[in-house]
Parts: C-alpha cells; sequence; structure tokens
C-alpha cells in the first residue's frame, strides 16, 4: 500500500498530504464510506484486501481447531505468534527497502519508537489468548462474540478520540450487547460433548476470557491507530518495522517461559500443515489490518471481523458439522441488524 494514499469514512475530516516527488497537494474528501475508500486510492487492490482479510480472519478459528489433538494444542501459542511476528517484519523491512533507497534512512528516535512498544504488548497478550481460547468455545461463537469489540472500540474511540455516538449506533451497541447474552446463554445449555467444533457451546472460563479480549482489542486499536495517524507522513513499512521488533521481543520471551515449562526448546514442536496455514494467513492478516488503520479506521476493521463471522459460521457447518440452536441464530440476526444500524 502507498504510504501517500489516505481512506477516511464518514465522521472524519479531510486530510490534505504532499507527495514524494513534490509540493502537489492530494486532498482526501471526507465522504469515503468504510467499504469504498475515496480517490486516488487503487479500488481494486482496496477491495481485494477488504475481501482477503474477511476470508483469513473468518477461517482463523477453524484451522486452530483443526490443528487440535485430543482437545488439545499440540503447539504453544507464544510460537506460533512469534513465528508470525517474524514474517510480517521481514514482509516490511522487504516492502520497506524500496522507500530506503528513494528518500534515505533516518534512525528513529527512543521517543519515535517507544509508543509502539504499548499496542505491541497488547497484542502479545490479546493473540496468545485468542489461541486458547478456541478450547473453549466453538468457531462460530467465538466470531459472533467477536462482535462485542465494537462495543468497546465505540466505548473508546467516545473516550479517547472524542468521536460521538450517533443515537442509532447507540441502538446498535444494544443490539449487540444483547446478541452477545444470547449466544452465550445457548451457549452455556450445551449439553453433551461441549469440545466438538461442531456443538455451540461456550464455557464461562471461555466467556471471561472473550470480554477481556474485546476490551483489550479495542483498546489496541484504539491506540494503534491514533499512533499510526499521529505520523501520518511516515512510512507504514517503517511503523510496522518497529511494532513487530516489539512484538518479537515480547513473544520471545513468553515463548521462552512456555518452553522451559515444556522443557522443550523447539521453535515448530507440534506444527502441522494447518498449523503453517495459521501462521502464513494470520501474518498477512496483521499486515492488511494495519494498513486499514493507518489509511482507514478501526470502524473498517470492524467491519471486515464482523462479515467473517458469515465466513466462520458457513466454514463450521460444512467442515464441522455445525448444529445451529436457536439461540445463537438469534445471535446472529441481532448482530446483522446491529451492523447495518452502526454503518448508516
Amino acid at each position: 500500500m502507498c504510504s501517500g494514499l489516505a481512506l477516511l469514512s464518514p465522521g472524519c475530516s479531510s486530510v490534505v498530504m504532499e507527495s514524494k516527488q513534490g509540493n502537489t497537494k492530494v486532498t482526501v474528501e471526507e465522504h469515503a464510506t468504510p467499504s469504498e475508500p475515496s480517490k486516488p486510492v487503487n479500488m481494486c487492490l482496496w477491495r481485494l484486501m477488504i475481501v482477503a482479510g474477511t476470508l483469513i480472519y473468518g477461517s482463523y478459528t477453524i484451522l486452530v481447531h483443526l490443528c487440535e489433538e485430543d482437545g488439545k494444542l499440540p503447539f504453544s501459542s507464544a510460537s506460533l505468534i512469534l513465528n508470525i511476528e517474524i514474517i510480517k517484519f521481514f514482509i516490511s523491512v522487504v516492502l520497506y527497502i524500496p522507500e530506503v533507497k528513494e528518500n534515505g534512512f533516518t534512525m528513529p528516535s527512543i521517543w519515535f519508537s517507544l509508543p509502539f512498544a504499548v499496542p505491541a504488548i497488547l497484542y502479545c497478550f490479546n493473540n496468545n489468548i485468542s489461541v486458547y481460547m478456541q478450547l473453549q468455545m466453538d468457531p462460530a461463537s467465538y466470531q459472533v462474540l467477536g462482535n462485542l469489540k465494537i462495543l468497546s472500540t465505540a466505548f473508546l474511540y467516545r473516550a479517547i478520540i472524542k468521536r460521538p455516538i450517533t443515537g442509532i449506533q447507540w441502538v446498535s451497541l444494544t443490539l449487540l450487547a444483547i446478541a452477545g447474552i444470547s449466544n452465550s446463554y445457548g451457549g452455556l445449555q450445551a449439553k453433551g460433548d461441549i469440545n466438538s467444533a461442531g456443538v455451540i457451546h461456550v464455557t464461562f472460563i471461555g466467556l471471561m476470557m472473550m470480554c477481556t479480549y474485546c476490551f483489550i482489542s479495542g483498546l489496541s486499536g484504539v491506540y494503534t491507530e491514533y499512533i499510526l495517524k499521529r505520523q501520518y507522513q511516515t512510512s507504514l513499512h517503517l511503523q510496522n518495522i518497529l511494532l513487530y521488533s516489539f512484538g518479537i521481543l515480547l513473544n520471545g520471551g513468553v515463548w521462552i517461559f512456555q518452553a522451559s515449562e515444556a522443557e522443550s526448546f523447539n521453535l515448530f514442536r507440534g506444527y502441522s500443515v494447518y498449523t503453517w496455514i495459521v501462521v502464513i494467513t494470520q501474518a498477512f492478516s496483521g499486515l492488511i489490518m494495519s494498513a486499514i488503520m493507518k489509511h482507514a479506521n478501526n470502524i473498517v476493521r470492524l467491519f471486515l471481523i464482523s462479515s467473517a463471522m458469515m465466513v466462520a459460521t458457513a466454514l463450521s457447518m460444512l467442515i464441522f458439522g455445525l448444529e445451529l440452536n436457536t439461540y445463537f441464530c438469534a445471535a446472529f440476526g441481532l448482530v446483522i441488524i446491529a451492523l447495518v444500524l452502526y454503518h448508516q
């Protein structure tokens, strides 16, 4: 993604930027929608990125469940996240090299770099907990309950970025909360083999983990968008390099701790073909999300995440033979209505 492009959704101010070649100014209008960024963005590339991000995000929970052996994950969560961070780091370096050749390189100061440690810490915690959450609920419930991120993000947007919440958006957020309660209640009523990905189920521990996960996700998303846009002219690839550098250090430390507990320092212990698919796809997902937060905003990110709910549900029915219950169907319908209202 070109660092001289900007995408904005309704409610954002217009932005004026200078191109690298001279003083030509490009104005980005404030009427862009989440799915259709303003010109001169390559619309085909943007739409392809949104579709790819949706499919990747929706397949994540499916792939992790396919990695399970006897209801457990055979690999370390930190090794998974560490490998994802390493791949994102090297891709960002490769993408940044042409910019360095053209414009030169100036070493970022410590004060410029340190703010990226904050989202790295939040992502380290959340990415690891999201792996273990798969053992506490089925893939479809994970995606439906994951839409509670919209609640935390909306409130944090209001508190940090001072974006107002309209009356219709309050109605949407209320419906979303009801949807979460409905799916949670139905999942907690599950009988029989609740470890099966083909049964709608949510454990109490999983529900608590999801609430924590959604709050931290909202906080990390809003903060990441803030620091990416605070220095908008700075290359996204350089910003990603800084973020992923902290991510490698943090997840490397967690992996060393987990490896010492398991008495095995094999970084790829328990990996299968599905695990490698998770690593590769999630690396690209992270790069897509950073581009969205740099050139658009978290509302676009949440739109993508919400759309992934349909992908995960369809794949669960196809692969695991998932049977939907009344509570899940009610929650699914409420989420759809909430999304339509929220993005009006």
